[in-house]
């Protein structure tokens, strides 16, 4: 984070100082929300902060200020467990940048946390090799956190449906992930995916979970016979995926979500897409409504993103819009309408029973 971006602590601070009074008089409030407590407590379920600016370390820090009691509560004794979005090893765009965790470890760092951890599973290589890449390393070491292979740290079985053969398949994940004793924080990115319409927070946690063998590579290098369990995760197809997903999400969720869209990606996400300048951050306790707010946010229809309709569906956080409190500025000055996969159609056969 930057000298002038830190000047610091206290300008973000003084800046949520503002946004909480505004949230707080009556001429700042939602229209629902000065109609009285019995009206904003039958609207509103969730509360999500939207920031814009040209600071990613600040856009994160400023977002999780405006929770910043909810969070120091929530987290208590709890390790707190930063999980990157590293689908690649070597594409930057692909994964989430540094300076969005400089300002996950700064706020943390405000609110006397810190002995925060880093953790991935990297989906096409070594993990460290990403953390160096991409400079974990060094923001790591700024903050005193700890960086954590996933793949190396012990897994649990769990089962995931394959659209193939309609059985159970064993895959493992991450225990890391899996511990109750951990609050987990899905440092996400805007991308579009060329499987599931979008992934955000939710998809973070659930694929990244999935554990690799040492010496696990796509492409040349690799060990012989070295196997690499997202794949099961990923169901053998569009219908397979979007069910396990959901199906994972009541154990393997964040506790807090952190979406960077200062740079998205769009198109053929989740790696070979394009970049889109969009200089925004979603924060919420709720993922649900963090991955609603930020499709909003992409241009993209929630109806065709089907794995969080099952999330919706089954009241595993609020997707309704009406009923999310944003904080911040409005989603309908930031909006910008992402490029979606060429194979859209194909991807949007969940929507369409199964042939019997």
């Amino acid at each position: 984070m930057t000298t002038q971006a830190l000047t610091s602590r206290r300008h973000f601070l003084r800046a949520s100082l503002v946004g909480a009074a505004a949230f707080t008089a009556p001429w700042g409030l939602p229209r629902v929300l000065a109609a009285g407590p019995e009206a904003a407590s039958a609207r509103l379920a969730s509360r999500v902060a939207l920031s814009a600016g040209d600071d990613r370390a600040e856009l994160a820090f400023r977002g999780l200020k405006a929770f910043e009691k909810g969070i120091a509560a929530a987290i208590g004794n709890k390790r707190v467990i930063i999980k990157p979005n590293n689908v690649a090893i070597d594409n930057q765009l692909a994964a989430s940048h540094a300076q969005n965790l400089e300002g996950i470890l700064e706020f943390l760092k405000s609110i006397g946390k810190r002995d925060a951890a880093i953790a991935e599973s990297a989906a096409n290589g070594p993990t460290f090799d990403g953390f160096a890449n991409y400079g974990y390393d060094k923001v790591a070491q700024k903050y005193g956190a700890k960086l954590i292979d996933l793949d190396e740290a012990g897994f649990e079985l769990v089962h995931c449906f394959d659209e193939t053969d309609f059985r159970p398949h064993p895959c493992r994940v991450s225990k890391v992930l899996l511990d109750p004793n951990n609050f987990i924080i899905s440092a996400a990115k805007f991308k579009t995916h060329d499987l599931v319409v979008a992934t955000l927070s939710l998809k973070n946690i659930v694929v990244g979970a999935a554990v690799k063998d040492a010496g696990f590579r796509w492409g040349s290098g690799a060990r012989p016979g070295a196997k690499n369990d997202k794949p099961v995760i990923h169901g053998n197809g569009f219908r397979g995926i979007n069910y396990n997903l959901y199906a994972l999400a009541a154990r393997l969720h964040p506790h807090l979500a952190v979406i960077d869209g200062f740079e998205g990606m769009e198109g053929e996400g989740p790696v070979g897409g394009t970049p889109v300048d969009h200089r925004v951050c979603v924060v919420s306790q709720d993922w649900l409504a963090a991955d609603r707010v930020a499709v909003e946010l992409m241009g993209i229809d929630f109806a065709k993103v089907g794995y969080l309709n099952y999330c919706r569906q089954t009241r595993m956080g609020e997707a309704d819009l009406d009923r999310i409190e944003i904080v911040g500025p409005a989603i309908k000055d930031h909006v910008k309408a992402y490029k979606l996969a060429r194979n859209l159609d194909e991807q949007l056969i969940w929507m369409r029973p199964a042939k019997g």
